[in-house]
């Protein structure tokens, strides 16, 4: 048998001889850690939802509405972090402002429009149905549309919607002589 100083050695050796250990009981695995934005989503909602708690009187989230959302969005402005310039300011509509304003800091178009995808999308994970989803209403997308309009008119930067890149047809080929694209003689398509 071995002596007790030794049984740390004997062990990771694996030498050690078998002794009955007491039976402890298994504890259940740790679920794997949450990806940062399924972390963000989880903090976003439950923001939310506390703001809603908040509220004189209380709301519960059945009971939300496009209003809510849209002053919880104001609410979250005097947070925000991105110069918005007003018509007044010298500023207004310089990418580049040479100087400092009073214009107020507010939550960037980009960050709301992510927000409001994650509590969209969490809105329905907790129980909510897709049909009855505030988030995804008509006046959310409204007021998100003028945000972006405003604050890119603000920055003198215009908002450019990316156009999807058409894919290539893969079908066809350039097997005429004279450089002319003809479909591939391999096609699947009955003759």
């Amino acid at each position: 048998m071995a002596s007790s100083s030794n049984k740390g050695k004997d062990i990771a050796d694996g030498s050690s001889q078998s002794q009955p250990q007491p039976h402890q009981p298994q504890s259940p695995p740790n679920p794997p850690p949450l990806s940062r934005y399924e972390s963000q989503k989880r903090r976003d909602w439950n923001t939310f939802c506390q703001y809603l708690r908040n509220q004189q009187p209380p709301v519960h989230i059945s009971q939300c509405g496009s209003n809510h959302i849209l002053d919880f969005l104001q609410y979250l402005d005097q947070f925000g972090k991105t110069k918005v310039h007003v018509h007044g300011c010298v500023f207004f509509g310089q990418v580049e402002p040479a100087g400092q304003c009073n214009c107020p800091l507010k939550q960037a178009w980009g960050s709301l429009d992510a927000l409001i995808g994650r509590l969209r999308a969490a809105f329905e994970e907790n129980g909510g149905l897709p049909e009855r989803n505030p988030f995804a209403g008509g006046g959310i997308r409204v007021f998100l549309r003028e945000v972006r309009d405003s604050q890119a008119k603000a920055r003198g930067v215009p908002y450019k919607k990316r156009k999807k890149r058409k894919k290539r047809n893969p079908m066809k080929s350039h097997d005429g002589e004279d450089g002319t694209t003809g479909t591939s003689s391999s096609s699947n398509l009955p003759s």
